[in-house]
């Protein structure tokens, strides 16, 4: 059984694994809602069709560190181009009835641009992630008196000002390469040394 058990180990340590958030935080300075920034869960999540119904501003990753092949149009800053690396990153605003929220929400990486528009956010679902449902496609983006800037003095921070009923605002952000991304998740080294420290013991008491 031992034989075996090593090589398991190793494929184990080799194959790919959840990434490090890269929302790095985020605070809701302002506006009529009284919410706060919340990193959301992934998990069995549905977004865009009324399903928050909360006065918080939310915000999850989609996919990270994504060499593209063809320009991605943005609606503020840069357009990400062939060769580029990209994550992504949806943030969203969904409340119960007509209402505001200014606030800020940093990543781990500068920003490329923001997609805040209808076209141009169906033109860049192929960073979504995959394990997230997303609702009226149609209805995404910004209408006219909403913002979503990048600081000025912040190159990895977005600012935005939404004021938001049904079904909510909606935005996607591009960064550059994110460094957490690349580094595994804390519980999988922990598993990785747990498998090591079994391996090691069961040669010992067979020897």
């Amino acid at each position: 059984m031992i034989k075996y058990f090593f090589p398991i180990v190793l494929i184990s340590m080799m194959m790919p694994v959840a990434a490090n958030a890269t929302i790095i935080g985020g605070n809701v300075t302002g506006g009529t809602s009284g919410g706060t920034f919340v990193q959301i869960s992934t998990i069995g999540l549905s977004v865009g069709n009324n399903n928050q119904q909360s006065p918080n501003l939310f915000g999850f990753n989609e996919d990270q560190n994504i060499n593209i092949t063809s320009t991605i149009s943005v609606n503020t800053g840069t357009d990400p181009v062939n060769g580029d690396v990209v994550a992504s990153h949806y943030i969203f605003f969904d409340p119960a009835q007509l209402t505001s929220v200014v606030g800020w929400v940093d990543f781990d990486a500068n920003i490329f641009g923001i997609i805040t528009q209808t076209a141009e956010l169906a033109a860049s679902d192929f960073l979504a992630n995959s394990g997230v449902t997303y609702l009226n496609p149609g209805l995404r983006g910004l209408e006219a008196g909403d913002f979503a800037s990048i600081d000025g003095t912040f190159a990895n921070r977005v600012n935005i000002n939404f004021t938001a009923g049904s079904p909510g605002d909606y935005i996607r952000v591009l960064t550059m390469r994110s460094p957490r991304a690349d580094v595994p998740e804390p519980s999988m080294i922990g598993l990785l040394g747990l498998g090591l420290f079994s391996f090691f013991g069961l040669r010992r008491r067979r020897q």
